[in-house]
């Protein structure tokens, strides 16, 4: 017959799971997994990123992780060769013996190809997590999917994190008047929504009609926005078109002011300057994905305590609903 665990055994357990942990960066997003790293506690590993001199990419482990739950920790935005750095993490992880391979991404690259909306396109971000999949991830972190519903597109579990908690507690150190949340389009009406109800606010929805992809050709807005403090709520920002857009229609029907809160800092083509050129006060974005140059307009908040905190949960088999407020 087996003796009861000692309490000093659950603190034994407690304390090998977290030495089983390592933690390792691609090259794209090092800043942020140096964060994560320190706010965990723990250093990052020892891995070698090398090119051939046709630009093919190799990738080592420079430490032993047999056994071990490794955490690789990289946004997948372009190029390609990103995604293609996390998949070779993967592989050589799992080639080396590695008990739990959980991939923390930060910002999954081709989110915004979520499903078939006309003949003859690809699924991009179900092609995506099969590769993820194949290459033997068993866990996948992330934070603002595009779309809720490409969770469902593995068959392993997904932490999906929300920056919610980081930005209301922003918007909140604001004490705007007449605070009116806003949906740059119908399809982030769910999100604003959540927001809103957080903050009991007033909530505004645009509608925008596009001539092609990254261009709006007309623009109006469903709800109260004259005398009225808006925030623009969106998971990312490309070229910054409709966000622009809404900020100086918005002041034109005389809002007090515009901000607007972007997860994901993609931040394309003409976005620095289209930002600086509008009647945003403020773009304000975490470092999933790092700038390209800085701004007197976007402010940037870190989301490495929050994925911190997730990863220690996951690893000590503790709940993480708490983190969440969407």
């Amino acid at each position: 017959m087996h003796k009861p665990l000692k309490n000093h055994t659950f603190a034994s357990l407690f304390i090998t799971m977290e030495n089983q942990v390592r933690l390792f960066s691609g090259s794209a997003t090092k800043d942020l997994a140096e964060k994560i790293a320190r706010a965990y506690g723990k250093d990052l590993g020892k891995i070698s990123h090398y090119r051939f001199a046709d630009g093919e990419l190799q990738v080592s482990y420079e430490e032993s992780i047999r056994g071990q739950s490794v955490y690789i920790i990289q946004s997948t935005m372009p190029p390609a060769d990103n995604l293609m750095e996390v998949l070779l993490m993967i592989d050589a992880a799992k080639r080396a013996s590695a008990q739990d391979i959980v991939v923390v991404l930060p910002y999954f690259g081709y989110a915004r190809q979520d499903r078939k909306d006309q003949p003859r396109v690809a699924i991009g971000s179900k092609l995506v997590a099969d590769m993820l999949a194949t290459a033997g991830a068993t866990r996948i972190m992330t934070m603002d999917l595009h779309a809720d519903q490409i969770q469902g597109f593995f068959d392993f579990p997904v932490d999906h994190l929300y920056a919610s908690s980081i930005f209301i507690s922003y918007i909140q150190g604001l004490n705007l008047p007449n605070l009116t949340i806003a949906a740059p389009d119908m399809g982030g009406s769910k999100r604003a929504n959540a927001y809103a109800k957080h903050l009991k606010s007033e909530i505004v929805i645009c509608y925008k009609q596009r001539t092609k992809a990254n261009v709006v050709d007309h623009m109006t807005a469903i709800g109260e926005i004259e005398g009225r403090s808006i925030v623009l709520i969106d998971d990312l920002v490309d070229t910054g078109g409709t966000l622009c857009k809404a900020a100086d229609m918005m002041m034109e029907r005389g809002a007090l002011s515009v901000r607007a809160i972007c997860t994901h800092p993609v931040l394309s083509g003409k976005a620095y300057e289209n930002i600086e050129n509008s009647k945003l006060t403020e773009l304000i974005v975490t470092d999933t994905i790092p700038l390209k140059q800085q701004s007197s307009k976007i402010k940037v908040v870190s989301v490495a305590d929050l994925f911190a905190k997730v990863i220690h949960s996951v690893q000590n088999h503790e709940s993480i609903s708490s983190n969440f407020i969407m």
